[in-house]
């Protein structure tokens, strides 16, 4: 089994797959906090995507673009996660 099958039968199948899950999770999310989990697994299952189509293309200009989501996407957690902070310390 060379890399790239494996990427293509393996890899990328169960990153689909929780790419789905982790929309449900956003849909049926009870809590706010855990929308914003699901956001953030979205956000980081992307950047897998992103790395194995990098990796599967040979160009590393990908993995500069999946760095660059990857450091938005935690100050986007970070800073919400101050914000419901504050939010219930206000209440």
């Amino acid at each position: 089994m060379t890399l790239a099958t494996y990427f293509d039968y393996v890899i990328l199948p169960i990153l689909t797959l929780s790419v789905i899950l982790a929309f449900i999770r956003l849909y049926k999310g009870p809590q706010i906090f855990d929308r914003v989990i699901a956001l953030d697994l979205i956000i980081t299952i992307g950047i897998g995507i992103i790395t194995v189509y990098s990796i599967r293309t040979s160009q590393e200009v990908f993995l500069d673009i999946a760095m660059i989501l990857a450091l938005i996407a935690f100050l986007g957690t970070i800073a919400f996660s101050f914000y419901l902070e504050k939010q219930n310390h206000d209440d």
